[in-house]
């Protein structure tokens, strides 16, 4: 079986050798670059399977490569970098980054988060979605949590498929907004709260400590799977 492909972007020798290092005995093969037209230049030559960007560069910003990258490929990007301010991230994400990652990071957190978004992009094709004890049946719009049959309204489970079809992934606020409600909602963060607040109620064994559907404070939200690695 042959390994998957990992492209490595940032600017700093250390960090290029110790995610070298940890990438390749946990599997990967990588592929190394230290600026924007590198990276660019090596996705373009040799297709990664999943690519991992310093939001900072000599010669650009990760925001600008995951722009281009998008034009042509659906690989999952997942920005890291020292940068934690809120709008960064919403900006890396909106330009198409599947996850955004503040240094200093574990490598067994990074791996998990990479696990993660090549699980999303590498789909079964089955029409059955199963996250621990939560199903989700896209054929029939059915939903079950530990087999018990879930009632949810037309937005609530077109979030909840949204979710699903998108697990570990951290969507931002505009993005469910637009996706479920329409581009005129782009500003409606208080229905997407409600919406949520309602979805919750009815899949969290205890929905004022969420395992499934996490907040990530001024950013969105991720559905996760509660039974697998925390992240």
């Amino acid at each position: 079986m042959s390994k998957s492909r990992i492209l490595v972007v940032d600017d700093e020798q250390q960090i290029l050798r110790a995610l070298r290092t940890s990438l390749r005995a946990a599997g990967y093969e990588v592929e190394t670059a230290e600026t924007a037209e590198g990276a660019l230049a090596s996705a373009a030559m040799r297709p990664p399977e999943a690519v991992i960007l310093d939001l900072l560069l000599p010669d650009g910003t990760g925001i600008e490569v995951t722009r281009e990258l998008r034009a042509w490929s659906s690989a999952p990007v997942i920005v890291l970098s020292a940068v934690g301010e809120e709008r960064e991230k919403i900006a890396a994400l909106d330009a198409g980054a599947d996850d955004y990652v503040t240094k200093p990071v574990g490598i067994d957190e990074l791996l998990a988060r990479l696990r993660a978004v090549m699980r999303r992009t590498s789909p079964s094709g089955e029409p059955v979605i199963t996250i621990g004890e939560l199903v989700v049946d896209l054929q029939k719009r059915s939903v079950s949590v530990a087999g018990e049959p879930v009632h949810l309204t037309p937005h609530q489970y077109e979030l909840l498929r949204l979710f699903a079809l998108n697990e570990g992934k951290l969507l931002t606020h505009r993005t469910l907004l637009q996706e479920v409600w329409g581009p005129g909602y782009d500003g409606a963060a208080n229905l997407l709260h409600v919406n949520v607040s309602q979805l919750r109620r009815k899949i969290e064994p205890d929905r004022a400590r969420p395992r499934y559907l996490l907040t990530e404070a001024g950013a969105g939200y991720r559905l996760v799977n509660p039974e697998s690695e925390p992240f």
